[in-house]
């Protein structure tokens, strides 16, 4: 049976899409389907929660950092045994960067690409028929992406949406459903965005409570009937990146969370034994592991924890003297030699890496990347060229003076300069990579 898919797209962050997501996804289940999702773009948090509300680990489809093959390969798996696929957008629907055709990063790349149909999430918050223009301009925009309806979100009340939704519907647009107010449905954030979603409390609860919104404010048959068939022709793992070990000691608390599903999902196909490890209760990676993967996280909240964490950092320099380390971004933050917190005071790390970072002396850093190696490491091949992502509010204070992990482009190929650094077995980057280039 093939897996009929559904993108849920918006006009911009912030506009309820991941609060919708969550809830219809429980909402379907809950019928008896297999629902299975997907978060278009590099958000790492989203899929997370995904997982939860499905019980089937989510994914990320990102045509801009993904060969189309590697991305076909990965959404023909996500649909594989589901009944719906349900595919989140990342920011608004259109969003993305100027690059080659059809490689934008947009959720609506993929709608192009598969003939996904969109259901958008308007919030309606002050304003009342001139949503009606809005989704007149989600209808009219690109003719490839079809746009299956509206649902109306943050309603005030029922003459709001009545007057919303007559607007919309004379317009010739279907409304699926209208979410009224509702301060319970808030997800928490934190400067990277949503809390993860290991660290919601009660988040079953909460999950459940979304569910019983969808229930009651969304044709939950119009959706399924608004869902296509996803045909999709087979594609390969080619410009997966390989695992960097054949066991792979990972660190896996608060402080070190941010993992692509599809890259610890490939690692794992491909044979390799991942052995988690938490820096915040003081363990050191496994002695038997051949390599070890700081992932990024929160280390900025958990500074003076890490710190004081003798047996980690004894075991990382151990570790360090015969086999391979790299980080990514708060991974590469905890391998420098110290890290300012917001408080402005200064914490030792690892220092296996020369650089000082801080996040008292804030800037957003966000974007589309792409690395070309300057040297053997656990994410490619010296010349190889990785393409990736990079999101976080700290800063180099003092870079160091060891020799650069790779030179860096942004998403369109403009030159940003040499990026992160390397000290015998030991690298890092800001960058978190996603796949080849």
């Amino acid at each position: 049976m093939t897996a009929r898919a559904l993108i849920i797209g918006a006009a911009r962050s912030g506009s309820g899409k991941t609060s919708v997501t969550i809830g219809l996804m429980r909402a379907l289940k809950r019928r008896g389907l297999a629902v299975h999702g997907a978060k278009s773009g590099p958000d790492y948090i989203d899929p997370g929660f995904h997982t939860a509300a499905t019980g089937h680990p989510g994914v990320n489809l990102d045509s801009w950092a993904m060969h189309p093959d590697l991305l076909a390969h990965l959404a023909g798996k996500q649909a594989a045994g589901a009944d719906m696929l349900l595919i989140e957008s990342a920011m608004g629907l259109f969003d993305g960067i100027v690059s080659e055709p059809g490689r934008s990063g947009a959720a609506a790349d993929i709608a192009r690409l598969y003939g996904v149909p969109c259901l958008v999430i308007l919030d309606v918050s002050g304003q009342s028929q001139t949503a009606a223009a809005l989704a007149t301009g989600f209808v009219t925009y690109d003719a490839r992406v079809p746009i299956a309806g509206v649902v109306l979100n943050q309603v005030a009340s029922e003459r709001h949406e009545t007057m919303a939704r007559q607007a919309i519907e004379a317009a010739g647009i279907r409304v699926l459903g209208a979410v009224h107010r509702n301060p319970d449905m808030a997800l928490p954030e934190r400067h990277l965005g949503l809390v993860q979603a290991s660290e919601h409390d009660a988040l079953e609860a909460f999950i459940e409570r979304l569910a019983d919104v969808m229930e009651k404010s969304i044709d939950l048959d119009a959706v399924i009937d608004a869902a296509q068939p996803l045909a999709i022709a087979p594609g390969t793992t080619q410009q997966m990146l390989p695992p960097p070990g054949q066991r792979i000691a990972i660190a896996r608390d608060r402080a070190f969370s941010f993992v692509y599903p599809h890259v610890a999902a490939h690692w794992r196909a491909a044979g390799a034994e991942l052995l988690p490890f938490s820096p915040l209760a003081d363990e050191a990676p496994d002695a038997s592991a051949d390599a070890c993967w700081l992932p990024g996280g929160y280390p900025e909240l958990h500074a003076a924890t890490l710190a004081a964490a003798g047996t980690f950092r004894a075991g990382m320099q151990a570790f360090a003297e015969t086999r391979p380390v790299h980080g990514e971004c708060g991974g590469f933050m905890v391998l420098g030699q110290a890290l300012e917190d917001a408080d402005g005071v200064t914490h030792p790390m690892l220092g296996l890496l020369g650089h000082v970072t801080s996040y008292a002396k804030r800037k957003m850093n966000l974007g589309y990347r792409q690395a070309r190696l300057l040297a053997d490491c656990p994410i490619g091949a010296a010349g190889a060229t990785i393409r990736g992502h990079e999101f976080h509010y700290s800063r180099l204070v003092d870079p160091g003076a060891d020799a650069p992990l790779a030179e860096l482009a942004d998403g369109q190929g403009r030159a940003l300069g040499p990026s992160g650094a390397r000290r015998g077995r030991v690298t890092g980057t800001y960058f978190h990579a996603i796949a080849r280039g």
